[in-house]
């Protein structure tokens, strides 16, 4: 294979969809989500930009289902150049005293649980010159926002750990912030914003992929 291999979870949809379909140019994408439809949608695009990619319709937080993913990209690529983390689940704005058990535990299952599995796999697959990326939406705090704003905060905790650790050894961990776009996430929390003020999840990737591409040394 010419191109270093991309692992990108949560695929299917908004920024994990438009920053997978760029990552076709100078990566062949391993495409990660649950949702079947929309992982073979973001196939026919990288096709039609000369790109490959490998379709994983899996749940991240299947553990032995992850376990196999990445001995399967080893066994296949040696490896992974780079993982992109966009995968995340919403709950619904509510009191924090109106929290739903099955909410939470869904929360706390994609957005922290899963990250349990996950950075311990990847970064073998990715190694020492490998990089990750996750992407922080600063919600811990505001009113209503308990579920996702604590769970989303606990991720983010974790990935910044993770890069204070390997600064000097390796992978390459980096958190960003995405101005904000449009999005089915965002329009659930600002059902009243106006979404054509807003720029496109292809316009969010196009911004933030060369802090992604860009090397440490750099």
């Amino acid at each position: 294979m010419s191109k270093p291999a991309a692992l990108v979870t949560g695929a299917s949809r908004g920024l994990g969809f438009a920053l997978a379909e760029l990552l076709s140019d100078t990566h062949h994408v391993v495409a990660v989500a649950r949702t079947v439809g929309g992982l073979e949608d973001l196939d026919d695009r990288i096709k039609a930009r000369g790109g490959e990619a490998t379709l994983a319709p899996m749940d991240i937080t299947d553990r032995d289902a992850m376990a196999h993913l990445c001995r399967s990209v080893h066994d296949r690529w040696g490896g992974a150049a780079l993982w992109v983390h966009s995968a995340v689940h919403a709950g619904p704005l509510t009191p924090a005293d109106h929290v739903v058990a099955k909410d939470w535990s869904k929360s706390v299952g994609v957005n922290v649980t899963a990250m349990g599995h996950l950075i311990p796999f990847i970064s073998a697959l990715i190694g020492p010159e490998g990089k990750a990326v996750f992407f922080d939406d600063p919600r811990g705090g505001q009113k209503f926002f308990g579920l996702y704003g604590a769970t989303k905060a606990a991720q983010i905790a974790l990935a910044r750990s993770w890069a204070a650790e390997t600064e000097k050894t390796g992978p390459d961990v980096r958190v960003l912030t995405p101005a904000p776009f449009r999005s089915a996430t965002r329009g659930r929390f600002f059902p009243g914003e106006e979404k054509d003020s807003l720029p496109s999840p292809q316009d969010a990737a196009a911004a933030l992929l060369p802090e992604i591409l860009r090397s440490r040394d750099a």
